[in-house]
């Protein structure tokens, strides 16, 4: 499907007309969706470029581009370095940070496939360490199920822990019974995680989330540990504590 039926797709979706969809989105985000999209795809190689050994022209096609030449100028274009300079330049930094971070205890799971209930929010500000406080001030958050109520509350960081230029976070619950139909707010949405290896880790506060992920991803790419996967990292709020969900390749 190319980008200009995706676009007329997305305005017939809102109720707009393909013009005054792009309007709107230059307006809200300060660029075309297109540019976006690239944007995107670009910020996605580069977390793969960093924390997996994917090859570059793999790399290229999970991230959109048909070959390894158009990805290559374009993230170049973007990054001013090629990729191969730009993972040897971002590995070495997280090998030279290994043995200066802080340590994290973590154990590694299998996580099952879950259902979440999810709202996006730009440009978030500081992570409370209350979540479900924080969704209930989230727009659309008092026309959500009651129910909502009795899931764990989470967060999916897109820009972490290689950070991107258009912060971006989704905030929402992870449901119990993944067999519930729900009516939701026309900003929330249902997302499936599949099922996924884990690094788990406890944390006990918001202030730890960077510290912790450096060192997971210092820890992938030292050879000490097992490489994340690029993937966004998931905070889940438990009863007693809060913990960080990091995916592994």
């Amino acid at each position: 499907m190319s980008s200009q039926t995706d676009i007329e797709a997305l305005a017939r979706t809102m109720g707009y007309s393909a013009a005054q969809m792009r309007r709107r989105f230059r307006h809200h985000f300060g660029m075309s969706p297109g540019a976006y999209r690239d944007r995107l795809r670009l910020e996605k190689a580069a977390r793969l470029l960093t924390h997996t050994s994917r090859h570059i022209s793999q790399i290229a096609g999970i991230c959109g581009y048909r070959n390894h030449s158009a990805f290559s100028r374009a993230f170049q274009r973007h990054y001013e370095q090629t990729p191969r300079r730009f993972r040897q330049t971002l590995r070495v930094s997280l090998q030279r940070q290994h043995h200066t971070v802080g340590v994290f205890p973590y154990d590694i799971r299998e996580l099952p496939p879950r259902k979440t209930v999810l709202t996006r929010l730009y440009h978030p500000e500081r992570v409370r360490d209350d979540l479900r406080d924080w969704l209930r001030h989230s727009p659309g958050a008092e026309l959500l199920p009651a129910r909502i109520d009795q899931g764990t509350p989470l967060a999916i960081f897109h820009d972490r822990p290689l950070a991107g230029a258009l912060p971006r976070l989704d905030l929402g619950v992870q449901l119990k019974n993944d067999g519930d139909s729900l009516a939701l707010p026309p900003a929330f949405r249902t997302l499936h995680l599949p099922a996924q290896r884990h690094a788990c880790l406890r944390l006990h506060d918001t202030s730890q989330l960077d510290a912790a992920m450096l060192y997971m991803a210092c820890r992938g790419v030292s050879g000490d540990g097992i490489p994340i996967s690029g993937d966004p990292p998931l905070l889940l709020q438990h009863t007693e504590a809060l913990e960080l969900h990091i995916p592994l390749r």
